[in-house]
């Protein structure tokens, strides 16, 4: 009874705040599309401590910005000391001839001074001068992608620096930055970056659409950006390639894909993307043609170790013992002797521990991290053996499994794998190798499903297009990479005209 008041109250009260919300947009709306003038966007900046607030009585001028956002030594030498001692005259014609720009409504002005820019009050009139220069964080290497040979310079939080590491790598009038917003509390600038005349036009009317479309207060990372445009969201794969290197935006750039920046955060979106470009590095591109083929064929075994080393451990353990050597059963019997759990709650209780091991590694400072990992990952183990809970085998499979996913360059990918595995090692506990092979059924059919930006994401092994293999498991020579992926839908697909 009292469930059933509470819940029609709570309905009722829904009902009036959304009825609020919608006669508050609405005054909102028709108050922002009025003139602006000083005193109304002064009272729209009530209790913001940190608007400065600078005026020239004798002129009737007065500045407002917000101190975080500006470059003070700009506005002390472009706005201020240009305005001081200056007369009426001096200050109209300084206006006209730096082509300051007018705000003609509310809205205009409100949206101006928060994106770093001095609303000017002069004559009735209000302009906005940009000298946006806000603290910011200096170009470093990055700390999830790390490259031996190559540039090392990485993204950073702020995105008018982030255009200019792309734009010193791409030096052509033809590379399109797409300015949107997103948010509708934070407002935060979203760029769509591609080629013109490479990319396919109507994939980058899609992804401008997508982002359009977002209605969020806020939008915190470009992966919450990606996970928010996801054709399946639901997937624990992803489906955006995302990196902190303008070396690896360059690169997807020229091959016909898009880019999407966001301010505030330094990762970089590509779409669209496909399952194979989880396993390359920018590192393959920058060494020989066989050394990079050969790194990419190691990850492709590590990905296979990683899914499969745990779960055949309790798949032959608790099902198909006789296909081991008599020798190493005994060895396995021996270890096994003074367990007191099944195979699969073995295995299960040391994946756990070293996904804590690990995580506990990632979120400590660097030097402490590293220490409780190695220190912890060898204490523990022996300890397990030792205390009868687990056997050497085991570890040994635990321990290469978590290595091998280490391998793969993309943090998310490498995520994503990692949660696979424990589906495999219950899979397995349960129906022995029979539950590993339709694991992995389950799992080649879920990701022959995803699409990225409606392409497919398997392609090129599914559909086969056999052109796009020379840069999928194999890094081919320069000389025979002369097209750009099938996937980008290019008119433009010859990438050179170099001859073997």
């Amino acid at each position: 009874m009292y469930y059933k008041k509470w819940e029609k109250q709570t309905k009722l009260k829904n009902v009036n705040r959304e009825a609020s919300i919608q006669e508050t947009e609405q005054q909102n709306s028709t108050d922002e599309n009025e003139e602006p003038t000083f005193e109304e966007v002064m009272k729209l900046f009530n209790d913001c401590d940190d608007l400065e607030h600078k005026t020239f009585s004798e002129l009737g001028i007065d500045l407002i910005y917000f101190s975080p956002l500006v470059d003070d030594k700009k506005v002390e030498d472009e706005i201020i000391n240009s305005i001081y001692s200056s007369t009426t005259e001096e200050v109209k014609s300084w206006v006209k001839k730096k082509d300051i720009p007018e705000a003609t409504s509310i809205k205009d002005i409100k949206d101006e001074i928060l994106s770093g820019s001095v609303g000017i009050f002069f004559e009735n009139k209000t302009y906005y001068y940009n000298v946006y220069g806000p603290e910011t964080r200096g170009i470093d290497k990055s700390e999830t992608e790390t490259v031996i040979v190559g540039a090392h310079d990485a993204f950073v939080e702020d995105i008018t620096t982030n255009l200019s590491l792309v734009r010193r790598r791409v030096k052509s009038s033809n590379l399109k930055a797409v300015k949107l917003k997103v948010g509708e509390v934070t407002k935060t600038y979203v760029y769509v970056l591609y080629i013109d005349g490479i990319a396919d036009s109507d994939m980058v009317s899609e992804m401008k659409e997508r982002i359009s479309k977002i209605e969020v207060d806020s939008v915190y990372d470009t992966n919450m950006l990606a996970q928010l445009i996801d054709e399946v969201p639901d997937s624990l794969f992803p489906q955006y390639y995302s990196t902190e290197l303008p070396d690896v935006v360059r690169s997807k750039l020229v091959s016909g894909k898009m880019v999407v920046l966001l301010d505030t955060s330094p990762i970089a979106i590509s779409a669209p993307s496909s399952f194979f470009e989880f396993i390359q590095s920018p590192d393959d591109y920058n060494q020989r043609w066989l050394l990079g083929t050969g790194l990419r064929i190691l990850r492709a075994v590590a990905i296979f170790i990683t899914l499969s080393f745990t779960a055949m451990y309790v798949a032959v353990i608790t099902f198909h013992y006789e296909v081991l050597p008599e020798d190493l059963l005994i060895t396995l019997a021996e270890s096994r002797a003074r367990v007191p759990f099944p195979p699969l709650i073995e295995a299960l209780l040391m994946e756990v521990t070293i996904e804590l091991l690990r995580e506990a590694g990632a979120r400590l400072p660097t030097k402490i991290g590293q220490t409780i990992g190695i220190v912890g990952g060898i204490v523990i183990g022996q300890a397990a053996v030792e205390a009868g809970l687990t056997s050497n085998i085991l570890i040994i499979a635990v321990a290469s499994s978590a290595i091998a996913s280490f391998v793969l360059p993309n943090y998310n990918m490498s995520n994503s794998i990692r949660i696979v595995r424990f589906f495999l090692i219950i899979l397995a506990g349960f129906s022995g190798i029979f539950g590993i092979v339709f694991g992995v059924a389950l799992i080649a059919i879920h990701l022959a499903s995803l699409t990225s930006l409606k392409t497919p994401y398997l392609i090129p092994m599914s559909p086969f297009y056999w052109k796009d293999w020379v840069d999928t498991f194999i890094r081919g020579p320069y000389w025979a990479m002369k097209h750009r992926p099938i996937q980008t839908k290019t008119d433009n697909t010859e990438v050179n005209k170099m001859k073997q």
